[in-house]
C-alpha cells in the first residue's frame, strides 16, 4: 500500500481529497489506477504532473514503487 497526497490543481481534480491510499507497482500503474478511479479530469492533471517519492523527484515512471513510500503529485504550478 502506497499514499498518494494531491495540490493545487490535482486536489481540485479529485474533488479536495488531500490524501488516499493505492495500490500499484510502478508510478506507471498509478497514473491509470488513479484515472480510473478519478476520471478523466485527473488523468489529464497527471499527464502534465511531476511527482515526488518520499519526498525525492521521480523521472522514472516504470520504476518500481515500495510498499509503505508517500507519492505527492504536483501539477504544473502558475505565477512565479
Amino acid at each position: 500500500m502506497i499514499t498518494v497526497r494531491y495540490f493545487a490543481g490535482a486536489r481540485a481534480a479529485v474533488d479536495g481529497v488531500s490524501s488516499e491510499p493505492a495500490e500499484a507497482g510502478t508510478l506507471n500503474a498509478l497514473i491509470q489506477l488513479l484515472t480510473d478511479r478519478h476520471g478523466e479530469r485527473l488523468g489529464v492533471v497527471l499527464k502534465s504532473a511531476s511527482f515526488l517519492v518520499d519526498g525525492l523527484a521521480c523521472h522514472d515512471r516504470q520504476g518500481a514503487l515500495p510498499a509503505g513510500v508517500t507519492v505527492d503529485v504536483l501539477p504544473p504550478f502558475a505565477g512565479g
